[in-house]
């Protein structure tokens, strides 16, 4: 596998973990929000990544495909919203009741350490392709 490849890759998880943690941004932004029916409450969004096949086959190509990750799409969670009573509130329905997201806050900032570690390690193998590559060209010189 190409060094070329190895960025392709890294930066296609740099893009798949920038947008987990845009989606963990907006659950966390929404997670004190509140609506008076459970259909209108926000719900929490998730990416879901596939893994992408891309045809490099050329002359200059020792193999077929180069790997990467992609997000296939971003999904509403099914868990129905959280139902409180609090018959004081402006936005309470006819019966007392105002909707929140069904969103943990503890979940989201764990799935947010993980996604910027994941993020990380990215950028580290970029960086290593990137200093091979340096130093295989520093061989051509000697």
């Amino acid at each position: 596998m190409s060094l070329f490849k190895v960025m392709d890759i890294a930066g296609s998880a740099l893009s798949a973990q920038s947008i987990r943690l845009n989606t963990v941004a907006s659950n966390l932004a929404n997670a004190d929000s509140i609506s008076s029916s459970s259909g209108a409450a926000y719900k929490a969004r998730r990416p879901v990544f596939a893994t992408m096949l891309k045809d490099a086959t050329n002359s200059l190509s020792q193999s077929g495909a180069a790997a990467g990750v992609g997000v296939a799409g971003i999904v509403e969670s099914a868990a129905p919203a959280i139902r409180e009573y609090n018959p004081n509130h402006p936005m309470a329905d006819d019966e007392g009741y105002i909707f929140r997201p069904n969103i943990n806050v503890v979940e989201e900032m764990a799935d947010m350490m993980s996604a910027s570690k994941s993020y990380q390690t990215s950028v580290q193998v970029a960086e290593t392709a990137k200093s091979l590559l340096a130093q295989t060209l520093r061989i051509g010189k000697q």
